[in-house]
This record gives structure tokens, C-alpha cells and sequence, in this order.
């Protein structure tokens, strides 16, 4: 018989750095709890040596990552879907649990963020012709411009929705070659870690997607500074923080791109799967080449 005065195990979820899954440098961890106000469990509180550690992983992927064929990273998001996919109960029951969702609702956030992985698996081999160009010159030449990725992408996730919401913003970067270092919802962060658990397992090279738990206010001024990272992706930004995010790109010229989306928006397919979204996070290069005649 099992003893009802026993206390059950709880888990503690880490971050996910490089390919691994450690524990704050700091030792912090923060309480997962439900509606009801239960303790589910710990994860991690990621602090600014944990950012700079994610950093440094991503800065050693990127460039591999960024070589691999557009056919081959369009493989890895596809296989990134299924894993959501696969383990779309257990993404509802972990939304549903630190939040109001309905499981209706729960279902349809597991639902499009798997779709908007799959829309920008498919984008990996097709934006370059959308915002690369032939131009025309005067001489015997050609003179092309296309896309290259910038490098590492600093994501901030909203708070809602937690999973379509960071989803939506590293798989832009994913597509066109950066790599990523993400913070997530503090409010709901088993998306976060059970996304983690997802990369861990579809192929993601080790050091592409970096997975961090915490506090905004702990690491966003580190990572509008960081000089390795440039550029920065973020929704549900306050003025002040949009502020230091803009203060921080003014010192060492990192893009920045803040999102202003409402609840009905991150599900509107036609506005959050557009190549815009892509663009913020390339470089444009020109290249000339002898033509035949």
C-alpha cells in the first residue's frame, strides 16, 4: 500500500547550454507551482556567468550551423516539430498547469507553435530569393546581393503565450543560420524546459538552441551589452526595458527587434510566419562576378 503521509519527489529542470543540461552556476533555483498554488518543482535560475557560458556555446556552433545546406537546417526544424508534436500532451498538461489555458486552448498553442517550425523549415531554402536580388549594372558583370546570417540572436520570450511566443522568435533566426540563446517565460516555464528537452533530442546541433530559466532583470542588461551576440529578439518588453535593450545596441551596434503582439496575433499564421521576420537577423552581401560575354 502506498503511504499517503509520503512526500513525493519533486523535479528540478536545468538550463540547457551547449547540448547539456546544468545547473545555475549560482545554485538558484525558482518554485513551479500551479493554480492551486502546489509546488510542481524547481528550475533553475539562470544567472549572468550561466548567459555568457550560453553565449560562448553559441559563438562556437554558429558557424557550422550557419554551412550546413538550407535542405539540411529545413530537416532539423521539420525534425524539431515532430518532437513538439510527439509530446503535445505533455506541452498542454505543462501550460494548462501555471495557467488559465483551457485544454482547447492548451492544444491549439502546442498546435501552431509545431506549425510555425514547420513554416520556417520550409523558409530555410527560399528566403534567400526573397530578400536577395540580381541588380542591374553597367559593365560586363554580374552583381548579386543575398543574406547571410549575423551570428548569435539573443531571444527574450514573452511571458504569454509561453510556447508559440518563444517559438515564434528563435525559429526566425534558426531558419537563416544564427545561432541562439533564449530566455523564457519565468511566469510558465516548463514550456522553456520542456522545449529543451525537444532540442535534446531532433538532431539541434549541440551549442544552436541555449535554453535559460530566471529572471529578466537579472540577465537583459548583460545581453543588450554582450558584444558576442548581434542582435536581439524580444516580445512583451517593457519601456524600460526597451530602453536598455536600445541602450545596449547603441554601444556596440547590435540589431534589435521588439515585437508588440497582442494574444490573437502570435496565432495569426499569415503575419508571423512572413520572411520579415527572417530579415531582421542577416547580414545583406554583395557579390560581382565576371559575366561570359
Amino acid at each position: 500500500m502506498m503511504d499517503d503521509s509520503r512526500i513525493p519527489v519533486t523535479k528540478s529542470w536545468k538550463l540547457f547550454i551547449g547540448g547539456q543540461f546544468p545547473r545555475s552556476e549560482s545554485g538558484r533555483t525558482e518554485i513551479v507551482r500551479d493554480g492551486r498554488e502546489r509546488v510542481l518543482g524547481h528550475v533553475a535560475r539562470a544567472s549572468v556567468k550561466d548567459l555568457r557560458e550560453a553565449v560562448a556555446a553559441a559563438r562556437r556552433a554558429q558557424g557550422s550551423w550557419s554551412r550546413r545546406t538550407a535542405y539540411n537546417r529545413g530537416q532539423i526544424l521539420y525534425r524539431l516539430a515532430e518532437m513538439v508534436e510527439g509530446k503535445a500532451e505533455e506541452f498542454c498538461a505543462a501550460l494548462r498547469a501555471t495557467s488559465s489555458l483551457t485544454p482547447k486552448r492548451a492544444a491549439a498553442e502546442v498546435a501552431a507553435a509545431a506549425d510555425r517550425l514547420v513554416a520556417f523549415a520550409g523558409w530555410t531554402d527560399k528566403y534567400p530569393q526573397v530578400l536577395g536580388s540580381h541588380n542591374p549594372v553597367a559593365g560586363p558583370y554580374y552583381n548579386f546581393t543575398v543574406p547571410e546570417a549575423c551570428g548569435v540572436v539573443g531571444v527574450l520570450a514573452p511571458e504569454e503565450p509561453a510556447l508559440l511566443g518563444l517559438v515564434s522568435l528563435l525559429a526566425p533566426p534558426l531558419c537563416a543560420g544564427n545561432a541562439v540563446v533564449a530566455l523564457g517565460s519565468r511566469a510558465h516555464p516548463l514550456a522553456t524546459v520542456l522545449f529543451a528537452e525537444a532540442c535534446a533530442t531532433a538532431d539541434v546541433p549541440h551549442g544552436v538552441v541555449n535554453l535559460l530559466t530566471g529572471r529578466r532583470g537579472d540577465l537583459v542588461t548583460s545581453l543588450a551589452e554582450h558584444r558576442d551576440v548581434e542582435a536581439i529578439h524580444a516580445a512583451g518588453s517593457s519601456k524600460a526595458e526597451r530602453k536598455i535593450l536600445e541602450s545596449g545596441a547603441a554601444e556596440n551596434l547590435k540589431r534589435v527587434r521588439v515585437r508588440d503582439l497582442d494574444e490573437a496575433d502570435w496565432s495569426n499564421a499569415r503575419r508571423c510566419e512572413s520572411p520579415e521576420w527572417i530579415e531582421a537577423f542577416v547580414e545583406m552581401k554583395t557579390i560581382w562576378h565576371p559575366s561570359a560575354t
